[in-house]
């Protein structure tokens, strides 16, 4: 199964904005297994292309298409069922719970479409280093904590891609390296694609293509 955009412009920008673009105006494939990484400057439209991506917005014109069916003319069943089964997604504002344990926020997802059993939680904490916050409340922790926690939610449902908007920006190069390296593990056991976009290119994201808006 493939996500493929066409001729993808947000209604908001102007045509010019395609010239020197690898996504707008494009033909663009994504395939499952593949990594690729976004890099974009402030302004360009990442965090929309992301947001299209997950048909959380619709003010585009061009297409989105999953295995052949255009996501704007999903039922709201079925952008459920997208959303639940065939992808995964890290916020850049992340969309925690501030008032639940980190723990309930993991395991909210995970009940909603299982993919991994419980433990598995207590496992990407204790690599992710934030084990010791799990029965804390989210709005304890600092805000590279929280994206480790937003990261290690996205991997408990199944998908088939996960789409990322500065996943690890807050985070040291150290912990940045053990997220991205359990996201890719992660990706590579299910086959699945990986979107990554940044300000900037991740030396250690290991990315099969680099496209830029």
């Amino acid at each position: 199964m493939q996500l493929v955009t066409r001729n993808l412009h947000p209604v908001y920008f102007t045509e010019d904005r395609s010239v020197h673009s690898n996504i707008w105006g494009q033909e663009l494939v994504l395939k499952p297994g593949e990594r690729v990484h976004i890099v974009a400057p402030s302004g360009s439209g990442k965090t929309s292309f992301i947001h299209f991506l997950y048909g959380l917005r619709k003010e585009y014109n061009g297409s989105i298409q999953y295995d052949g069916k255009d996501i704007r003319s999903l039922a709201p069943d079925q952008l459920a069922v997208y959303r639940q089964k065939h992808l995964s997604i890290i916020f850049q504002d992340l969309r925690l719970f501030p008032d639940q344990t980190v723990a309930q926020n993991i395991e909210i997802k995970r009940q909603l479409q299982p993919y991994h059993p419980a433990n598995k939680i207590e496992e990407f904490a204790g690599r992710l280093g934030v084990a010791h916050k799990l029965n804390m409340l989210c709005s304890t922790c600092s805000y590279g904590e929280q994206q480790r926690v937003a990261i290690i939610r996205s991997l408990m449902q199944p998908f088939d891609f996960i789409l990322m908007d500065e996943p690890v920006s807050n985070l040291d190069e150290n912990n940045r390296k053990k997220a991205i390296d359990l996201i890719v593990e992660e990706a590579a056991h299910r086959n699945a694609g990986i979107v990554l976009a940044d300000l900037k290119k991740l030396e250690y994201f290991p990315a099969d293509k680099i496209l830029h808006l």
